[in-house]
Parts: structure tokens; C-alpha cells; sequence
């Protein structure tokens, strides 16, 4: 009886795990595009940066472009910004650019996490912009990344790292479009 008790709490709680870990990710990307579809992101929203200028993603229309929700705090997060800066600098005579923004981190924190870091690209206070992170699907993990054509659909979204490599295959898509 014992080892019945064990194998079915092992059993709920591989279940409850399947179920916190899939829900979550179904919900945020049931919407993703597929082909022929032309979800645009959204993109009229206002954020500070770290110096507390107002930036309109709305400028940003126009431009291929990666918006990235991260965090300080998140190692995988702090995995992907060397391939961000990289691609960056070699795409930005294209217009190529990434949006970083912190999900909530205050500005104080991000300056020297920038500085650190080298980030080359407007790095952006999302503290307090929960309608934003939910839209974005950032509110339930980071790092979310949103890959966005020069019309403002949405190309593709990623949750979770990925390598330099698969990031630079997604950019030079962008640039295509």
C-alpha cells in the first residue's frame, strides 16, 4: 500500500508539473503566427529608458526587430545578450536593432548591468507595464523574444535561450522581409 501511495503522489505530482509547465506555454503561443498570417505586434506602448526618457516602441515600426523581455536576474537571460549585441552590431547598417526590456528591474540596476554587459541596443524599463508584459506573454517567464518584420507583424516569438547561431538564422529572415 505504500508503494501505491508513492507511485500515485509520483504520478500527480509528474502531472501538476506537465500541466504548470504546457498551460502556460499553449496559452502564450496559441496565437503564433503560421504561414499567411499577419499578427502584428504590438507595438503602441510607451517605456522608459534607463535615463528616463519617454520611448515610443511605436518609432521603432518600420525596422526588423527583436523585443526582448529578460531580466537581470535570469541566467539565461544574461546567456542571450553577447548574441544581441553581436547581431546588432553587424546588422544595425540594415536597420536591424533589439528592443531589451527589463520586466523589473529599476533603472538604477540596469544602468550598471548595461555597462557590463556592452548592451549596444535601448535597453527599456518594463517595471510597472504589466498590460505589456501580458500582451507579450512575459508576464508567465523570460526570457520572451518577439522577432518583428519591417511591415510589424510578427515573424516568430521564442520562449526561453537560444544560441547565437539560431538567433543570427532568425535575424537574416527579418532582413528578407
Amino acid at each position: 500500500m505504500t508503494r501505491t501511495l508513492w507511485t500515485n503522489r509520483w504520478v500527480r505530482a509528474i502531472a501538476v508539473a506537465a500541466v504548470v509547465v504546457l498551460v502556460p506555454t499553449w496559452v502564450l503561443w496559441s496565437g503564433q503566427p503560421g504561414a499567411g498570417d499577419s499578427e502584428m505586434a504590438p507595438l503602441d506602448f510607451t517605456l522608459q529608458d534607463m535615463d528616463g526618457n519617454a520611448v515610443d516602441l511605436a518609432d521603432f515600426r518600420g525596422r526588423p526587430l527583436i523585443v526582448n523581455f529578460w531580466a537581470t536576474w535570469c541566467g539565461p537571460c544574461k546567456h542571450e545578450i553577447p548574441a544581441f549585441v553581436e547581431l546588432v552590431e553587424r546588422y544595425k547598417d540594415q536597420g536591424f536593432t533589439v528592443l531589451g526590456i527589463s520586466v523589473d528591474d529599476p533603472p538604477e540596476a540596469l544602468k550598471p548591468f548595461a555597462e557590463e554587459y556592452k548592451i549596444n541596443y535601448p535597453v527599456l524599463v518594463g517595471l510597472g507595464h504589466d498590460e505589456l508584459q501580458e500582451h507579450y506573454g512575459a508576464h508567465i517567464v523570460v526570457p520572451v523574444s518577439w522577432f518583428v518584420k519591417r511591415d510589424g507583424t510578427v515573424h516568430l516569438k521564442s520562449m526561453g535561450t537560444n544560441s547565437t547561431e539560431w538567433f543570427e538564422k532568425q535575424v537574416k529572415a527579418l532582413l528578407e522581409n
